[in-house]
């Protein structure tokens, strides 16, 4: 592997390992609480956001408005679900699918009319982490660094409204960084993988699941010349299928012991 290849790798890497760790803790909390799919909605929320600052120029020449105005979008998203979670809780993941729905089809009405439309959407669906660079990752750095010590210090504020507040500060940085494809992945694959499984290494288990998974995409996409996130994304299912069977086995096995 040449240098210059490995100077893209490595902070495509790295956004990887950020992305994790907050995504793995948080996936494990949807499964938890049964609202799937929160994360793409907060998620195409968030790129709506991106995409109102693509178009306003005026608003584009604010500083870090590519941050605060998608952080905004989602926060009211998230907003709304908390909401809709404490009084509609029966109809809450049909809800949430209907903010999916309505915030993908309005990006599209938004960028109907412009000629690039078409490949904005494509980069804020799939992402462009082969190209996001050290400067990049040192906001989403510092802000997960203190969500993952939030976390650590009091585990239980996951399972209370601010869940959602935090859930919709991690997941506009990681569109930006890796695309809602990627997003949705990162935080259910994992989680799926050791759905099934309890004990303290649990969450590492999940870790090594996502790890391998976003090295063997990386490896295939710039081996080959695959589309990045796409590449990962389906890297990460085989990684998540493959730990899942292992697990199966190795739990069938203990109680064939135990009885």
């Amino acid at each position: 592997m040449d240098y210059e290849l490995l100077t893209i790798l490595l902070p495509a890497f790295a956004a990887g390992v950020l992305v994790l760790s907050t995504h793995v803790v948080l996936g494990k909390q949807v499964l938890k609480r049964g609202i799937i799919f929160i994360d793409l909605a907060i998620a195409q929320i968030a790129a709506l956001g991106a995409i109102v600052v693509r178009m306003d120029h005026d608003i584009a020449e604010l500083a870090y408005a590519n941050v605060w105005m998608p952080a905004l979008f989602a926060l009211a998203g998230a907003g709304i679900i908390a909401w809709l979670a404490k009084y509609m809780a029966e109809e809450l993941e049909a809800m949430i699918g209907c903010f999916y729905v309505l915030s993908a089809v309005t990006a599209m009405l938004l960028l109907s009319s412009d000629p690039h439309g078409a490949e904005l959407l494509k980069q804020l669906m799939s992402g462009q982490i082969l190209w996001v660079s050290w400067q990049q990752l040192l906001l989403p750095t510092i802000i997960y660094s203190a969500i993952l010590g939030v976390l650590f210090y009091k585990p239980k504020i996951l399972d209370g409204p601010a869940f959602y507040l935090l859930f919709a500060v991690v997941i506009t940085l990681s569109v930006e960084l890796v695309g809602v494809y990627l997003v949705f992945s990162t935080l259910i694959l994992p989680a799926l993988a050791i759905n099934k499984l309890q004990g303290k290494r649990v969450l590492l288990w999940a870790y090594g699941v996502g790890l391998v998974g976003y090295l063997l995409g990386l490896y295939l996409s710039a081996s080959f010349d695959l589309p990045s996130g796409a590449t990962i994304v389906a890297t990460l299912a085989l990684s998540a299928v493959v730990f899942r069977l292992i697990s199966k086995v190795g739990l069938k096995r203990d109680k064939r012991m135990l009885t």
